[in-house]
């Protein structure tokens, strides 16, 4: 016999998940009530009356909202009944669903992988199609975009070659995808899924023009759904515009005044976009009596006011009407995902959000401020979320009334017992997130962010314990460093996110065991350890600023698994001569740290010893120093450098540790920088008492993490080199810049130099052409004498090719990737005549991120742009002590940039300007990676 047994109406796209990699709610799901009734296919006649009992009363607790039973019921169901694919498949259809509704992810994605497969074995291919959609919503609700976008269409598109149109024929997805299923199939509904979710995707990776093209066309796939796809469409038109707001600053900063008006002006129109969408959105979901759809669009709706402030085109009045609407409709929902992150959302709803993460800094104004609105909203959502037994959506409920208390506005008048109630209160709710949380790892993505509340809760306490908060932070810290690669790289539109979300818990962990060690009570054994974690701690900061600014894992590829500690004792014989500084930016303060092979980490705080009573320099003070120093060499305003100031930064930052680098055992410094510390050119720094830059007594390097390379001195005699430059004037982006004279002679140089090349040069030199080359054969060494700028987001960042067009740093990465092999990478990368955005400190990550973050071992490259026959004359003695020597990189340059210190005693022969003895000429530029 056969029985169709028919659920409920089941989400596709399961219920609205929080996204707290971003800690505020995105609204992805925008299909959540589009609807496929699914069949229990054919229960065959052998089936036992117990399956079949089974699988009907798991049905009935589903539909009642018990998904527990529901789960325990079809699991029974499947122990019991193993070999019928045709049963097993929708019970595993339907087992993850439940395993969803409960927040257990991956076990939802065990029951799908298992669905996909039996569905497979009984030839039911449009439901395996269904399936990668729904297994790819929840890749894609896990911060795991890419797996999603595998499932769903095969290929990732690139963004660069993505037209504004309707998929190409070069971006047809792959015949076994989601989305291709669906299409020969004629599944409308399975095909709107797959569209809906890969709109969802793009964006999130920060690819929008593809999401909106995918999403585009989900509206005409399945007119009746547009309520749902136009708040979609609402998010990518949303954070789209976000982007181009970065990218006015970028152009500001750039002095690219036309760019920057012209990002303004898009990113305005993207804002208005998203506004109508989202418009549009609620009204459809009204007339449909869609009230989770329509909750979903007031919040986006009251969202894109209060995160943007883009008040020019909304008033008061329609912000309150929507707020009251949402309150509203908010109290009718039922129990649901949407009811408990709806309350959360509106209860620390602000109007001009400090930052991106209302869980990390004590909001200053909640629209929902009287008569305890806000309370009372989080205070509901804890109960909600208790009655659906849903762990994911508890440890955020009770993580968010912990921070409301944590964040109390009594307690800057209260008394101290009213402040220890409070502080009671937060860290009980905030316990509770972190026990359901830890469930499972049911919420492995919200653990840190409670593990750190508890931490500042139990700092606030100010308990005799120490080491409790230590101990929350570290717990936080490594939670955060299992997942930060998915969380990193889920979204590039709020990249900057790091800023207010990863870095201060790094820092604040860091400066908690400093301290720690400040009270001198901690034996030096325990100091070693206590340091040791303070380093790895750093390290894992810089790694994940640099993942972070490129928005993709590339960089983690080659990371050496080793912490730095491990890897000085495995490489001390070749790091015998060298000495590693790590800076660390604190709160008011600012950290050195000194690693030598086989010795105790010293670490010291900068001061100045000239300083009446606080001795400690402040970070303001020192950063401000920093400005002036770096101003001094940029403008070169004296012809004569008065060397005060890089006296002054060389007795804060080096001479604490001039007994410990002793030049006799220590010849090269690596500088691993934090913050605005990275723009430093240190080789400038200088000796008052020997009369030295630092340089002449120490080759000097930098890196972003000693993981990110392995250091070895190789064979140079028949490296061949790539030789790419641009002598002419172009323009790129409205933006001129002047012709290089230099330049011609600085090839001649480096051809003579490396007789074995390949020249490209002005018109030949394009990224074709270069990435042609790069196919065909191996080039150890890769030289660019050109214009290149490093803005503060990577779109901005880019190599000036001939025919005034631009090598982007994508188009970089995509040349370089393929020869990402111990046999074939690029060894060194050249980049002469660089140019840094102007106040931010992310743009030399450009400089180190473009060539470790695709293989490359070393990089030379300037903090500024110089002039290009100064540059011509360094990079010529350069190559020669690099190439005939054997000396290590860090040293050739060394040598390179001694020479010019010395050249107003060097004879007219040499023919070397005796204006170069100024740093401004020399000091820029930089070693990056392997420095051997």
């Amino acid at each position: 016999m056969s029985l169709r047994l028919c659920t409920r109406l089941i989400h596709l796209f399961t219920q609205q998940y929080q996204k707290l990699n971003r800690h505020r709610l995105i609204k992805v799901l925008f299909l959540a009530s589009l609807v496929i009734y699914l069949l229990f296919g054919q229960v065959v006649s052998a089936q036992t009356p117990n399956v079949t009992a089974l699988i009907e009363q798991g049905i009935k607790d589903y539909n009642a909202g018990n998904f527990v039973n529901a789960i325990k019921n079809w699991q029974e169901a499947l122990n019991q009944d193993k070999n019928n694919p045709s049963v097993t498949a929708v019970v595993n259809e339907n087992l993850a669903r439940a395993y969803q509704q409960i927040g257990e992810s991956k076990a939802a994605i065990t029951s799908l992988s298992a669905a996909i497969n039996d569905y497979n074995t009984v030839n039911n291919i449009q439901q395996v199609g269904r399936m990668k959609s729904e297994l790819a919503q929840v890749y894609s609700n896990l911060a795991q975009p890419r797996k999603a976008i595998a499932l769903l269409c095969g290929k990732l598109v690139d963004k660069s070659k993505s037209s504004e149109n309707q998929p190409s024929q070069e971006e047809k997805c792959t015949p076994e995808s989601a989305e291709q299923i669906a299409t020969k199939y004629n599944d409308k509904r399975g095909h709107v899924a797959a569209l809906g979710i890969l709109g969802e995707a793009y964006r999130l990776i920060g690819s929008y023009d593809q999401a909106i093209k995918y999403l585009d066309t989900a509206q005409q796939v399945a007119p009746e759904s547009k309520f749902l796809v136009f708040n979609s469409l609402g998010n990518a038109y949303k954070s789209r515009g976000q982007l181009r707001e970065l990218q006015a600053d970028s152009a500001k900063k750039a002095g690219i005044f036309s760019k920057e008006k012209e990002f303004t002006q898009n990113s305005q129109k993207d804002y208005e976009k998203a506004y109508q969408y989202f418009q549009d959105s609620i009204k459809l979901a009204r007339n449909e009596k869609q009230p989770l759809a329509e909750m979903r669009g007031l919040l986006n709706f009251i969202q894109l006011v209060s995160q943007t402030n883009k008040s020019k085109f909304i008033n008061n009045e329609e912000f309150n009407k929507a707020l009251k609407d949402a309150l509203k409709v908010l109290e009718g929902l039922p129990d649901s995902a949407t009811k408990v992150y709806g309350a959360i959302d509106l209860g620390y709803l602000q109007r001009d959000a400090q930052g991106t993460s209302p869980f990390t800094y004590c909001p200053t104004q909640l629209v929902l401020s009287g008569d305890n609105e806000a309370l009372n909203l989080l205070e509901n959502s804890v109960l909600t979320s208790k009655k659906l037994q849903d762990n994911r959506l508890i440890s955020y409920a009770n993580g968010a009334l912990g921070h409301f208390w944590e964040c109390s506005p009594d307690n800057e008048k209260a008394l101290n017992n009213q402040k220890t109630l409070n502080n009671q209160k937060a860290l009980k709710y905030t316990q509770a997130a972190i026990i359901a949380a830890d469930s499972k790892l049911s919420a492995k993505d919200s653990l840190y962010l409670w593990e750190w509340q508890a931490g500042r809760i139990l700092d606030e306490q100010k308990r005799k314990e120490e080491a409790e908060a230590i101990a929350s932070y570290q717990r936080a810290f490594d939670t955060l460093e299992d997942i930060r690669q998915d969380i990193l790289t889920a979204e590039r539109d709020v990249q900057f996110d790091f800023r207010d979300v990863v870095r201060p818990l790094y820092r604040t962990l860091a400066q908690s065991r400093l301290d720690l060690l400040g009270v001198g009570a901690i034996a030096d054994e325990g100091r070693a350890k206590e340091l040791s974690k303070v380093v790895n701690t750093i390290d894992a900061l810089k790694l994940a600023e640099l993942q972070n600014y490129f928005g993709n894992d590339c960089i983690l590829s080659g990371l050496n698994p080793k912490q730095v500690g491990e890897l000085l004792e495995d490489n001390s014989v070749t790091f015998k001569k060298t000495g590693f500084l790590s800076s660390i930016i604190l709160d008011g303060k600012t950290g050195i740290l000194l690693q030598l092979p086989n010795q105790a980490t010293k670490f010291k705080w900068i001061e100045d010893p000239n300083q009446e009573g606080e001795k400690i320099v402040s970070s303001d003070t020192l950063q401000k120093k920093i400005a002036e120093f770096r101003t001094g060499l940029v403008k070169r305003e004296e012809i004569n450098y008065d060397t005060t100031i890089a006296s002054q930064l060389y007795d804060w930052m080096i001479r604490p540790f001039a007994k410990d680098i002793n030049p006799e055992k220590v010849k090269t410094l690596v500088f691993i920088q934090d913050g605005f510390l990275r723009s430093v050119p240190m080789a400038a720094l200088y000796d008052s008492k020997l009369n030295k830059y630092l340089v002449e007594t120490y080759a000097v390097a930098t890196t972003p993490s000693l993981r990110l390379n392995t250091p070895k001195l190789r064979d140079r005699s028949t490296q061949k080199a790539l030789i790419l430059g641009l002598t002419k004037q172009a323009t790129i982006d409205g933006k001129t810049f002047e012709q290089l004279f230099a330049v011609p002679d600085e090839i001649s140089a480096v051809e003579s130099i490396f007789p074995n090349h390949t020249p490209l040069i002005d018109d030949n030199f394009l990224p074709e052409s270069f990435q042609d080359k790069l196919d065909k054969t191996t080039y150890p060494i890769v030289h660019i004498a050109s214009h290149a700028q490093f803005g503060i987001i990577p779109e901005d960042t880019f190599i000036v090719t001939g025919k005034n067009q631009k090598l982007t740093i994508s188009q970089l990465e995509n040349s370089l990737r393929n020869l990402n092999s111990k046999s074939d990478s690029v060894e060194l990368l050249t980049l002469t005549a660089c140019e840094t955005a102007v106040g931010d400190d992310r743009a030399t990550l450009g400089l180190a991120g473009v060539a470790l973050q695709v293989g490359v071992k070393s990089a030379i490259a300037s903090l500024w742009s110089v002039t290009d026959q100064s540059t011509s004359e360094l990079v010529k003695t350069f190559y020669a002590n690099y190439r005939n020597t054997g000396m290590s990189i860090a040293e050739a340059l060394q040598t390179a940039q001694i020479r010019m210190i010395h050249a107003k005693k060097l004879p007219p022969s040499e023919g070397v300007n005796i204006m170069y003895d100024h740093p401004a000429y020399w000091a820029p530029m930089v070693a990056i990676g392997n420095w051997l």
